[in-house]
């Protein structure tokens, strides 16, 4: 019987060591991601700070004031200050995820492979391949895959153009069939912003089932690309941005 219990405690305390090793696996990544998105921004935007402090300042003196003006208790002026306090903190984040947003992009426009690290981002439904193809100028070509198929994203000087048109034949070769986007990134006619980049490949229209999607990730498997450095940093997801 004393096997048992001291088995049961042995067993109870796994558990537990298990338990706190998903809980701290599940927390440590949000706050780990919020912390390096605070520091990009304020890095981009160092008013940051002072700007969500003084959010947070004066939603908790509006409710304090209108507390004061409406009830002479101290019990509701206290209520109302609470109620200031907690809209101010949603404000507060709110305006600190539209603008950590800009912030991320801004940190990595014009570095070699920021289209890379915008696309790879897209973790649901999309796996991408960066640097398929690159040239002594340094413009390089991103091929990604989902259900609306293969995506070749160009990044660089109108030479890339050539370059995915040539990546497309590539592709054509070991996926016959499989629809293929290509996409230009820039501020020119028919190109795609960086910071409307994620939303742009999102919204493609779906054009695969999910089994011939494996299928074709699985084709392109073999292919590869070149190993760059992808400028490393939280991009936000499903961020609206003027």
């Amino acid at each position: 019987m004393a096997k048992d219990k001291s088995s049961d405690k042995n067993s109870d305390k796994k558990i537990d060591k298990k338990s706190k090793g998903k809980e701290e696996k599940v927390k440590a990544p949000r706050f780990k991601e919020f912390r390096d998105a605070y520091a990009i921004t304020k890095t981009v935007k160092p008013w940051i700070g002072a700007l969500l402090a003084s959010i947070l300042i004066l939603g908790t003196a509006i409710g304090t004031t209108l507390g004061t003006v409406l009830s002479d208790k101290v019990a509701s002026i206290i209520y109302a200050g609470v109620l200031g306090f907690l809209t101010s903190v949603i404000a507060a984040l709110i305006t600190f995820t539209r603008i950590a947003g800009a912030a991320a992009y801004a940190s990595i426009e014009g570095q070699i492979g920021a289209g890379a690290s915008v696309l790879m981002a897209i973790r649901k439904g999309w796996t991408t391949t960066p640097a398929v193809a690159v040239n002594r100028n340094q413009d390089m070509v991103h091929r990604s895959v989902g259900r609306a198929g293969i995506v070749l994203t160009g990044e660089g000087s109108p030479a890339v153009r050539q370059m995915i048109a040539d990546e497309r034949k590539k592709s054509e070769r070991f996926a016959p069939g499989a629809p293929i986007t290509e996409v230009v990134v820039g501020d020119g006619p028919g190109e795609v912003p960086l910071k409307k980049l994620q939303k742009y490949i999102q919204k493609l229209p779906k054009k695969l089932s999910a089994h011939q999607m494996r299928e074709l990730r699985m084709r392109l498997k073999a292919v590869g690309g070149m190993s760059l450095p992808i400028p490393k940093g939280p991009m936000p997801k499903g961020v609206k941005i003027k």
